[in-house]
This record gives structure tokens, C-alpha cells and sequence, in this order.
């Protein structure tokens, strides 16, 4: 059975919580992101998704709005020597796509629910290719 560790996403991309919103959204859009974690020092204090920026706006966003306004504090997490299919099942019973990864209690990366589509469709091809 497929194991977290090789499948998630080491290259992450942190914010502090006292980041201004629009520049965490910004540095998100740049790389290509849809969910930062948010630390505290080496402790993870949330993780800050599309989800969230996207209530961030519906509320009127205030232009000196900060990441722990809005974060999703104390997310779920999983273990990097998890199985894949624990992953998704957290993510699909839990309501979110993106889960930090944690080896020996320290952030390891992140996995998202496109990780685990790679997992399950890796042997796949879409039709006429």
C-alpha cells in the first residue's frame, strides 16, 4: 500500500500568522498553491487555504486582514509513513483537501487530494492518448 511520504510535497511554502492576507494569497498564487502552512516557529499554528482567502472576501477583506484571522487553526494532520488511503479518507470525511504531513511530530510536507488522484489513476491514461 502507496505511503504518504512518497507522494506529498516536501517544497512547501510557509507563512507566519502575522503575514498580511492579501501577501500570503499572493506568494499562493505565485507558486501555484492552494493551501500554506502557517507556522509558529517549527510548529505548525494552522494552514491558511483558497477556502479560507475565499471567506476572507465574501466577508469584505479588510486591507490589514493578517493569515491567523483567517487560518483554519489546529488542522488535521497525518503521518508521513501513513497509508495514502487513510489520507483520503481523513480528507473526504474531514471536508478538506490539503493535510500537513508530520515524521517524528515535525512538519514534513503537505499532501493533497491531487497527490492522492496520482496514486489511484498513476497506472492511467485519459481516453484517445
Amino acid at each position: 500500500m502507496p505511503v504518504v511520504a512518497n507522494h506529498m510535497s516536501r517544497d512547501l511554502l510557509t507563512v507566519g500568522p502575522d503575514e498580511r492576507l492579501g501577501a500570503a494569497a499572493k506568494r499562493m498564487a505565485d507558486r501555484g498553491v492552494g493551501a500554506v502552512l502557517v507556522m509558529e516557529g517549527e510548529r505548525p499554528a494552522g494552514i491558511l487555504t483558497e477556502r479560507d482567502l475565499l471567506k476572507a472576501v465574501a466577508a469584505g477583506l479588510e486591507p490589514d486582514a493578517r493569515v491567523q484571522d483567517w487560518m483554519t487553526r489546529h488542522p488535521e494532520t497525518i503521518e508521513a509513513g501513513d497509508s495514502t488511503e487513510h489520507a483520503a479518507s481523513l480528507m473526504i470525511h474531514g471536508g478538506f483537501r490539503h493535510l500537513p504531513v508530520l515524521d517524528e511530530g515535525k512538519v514534513a510536507g503537505i499532501i493533497s487530494i491531487r497527490d492522492l488522484m496520482r496514486v489511484t489513476l498513476e497506472d492511467s491514461a485519459p481516453r484517445g492518448v
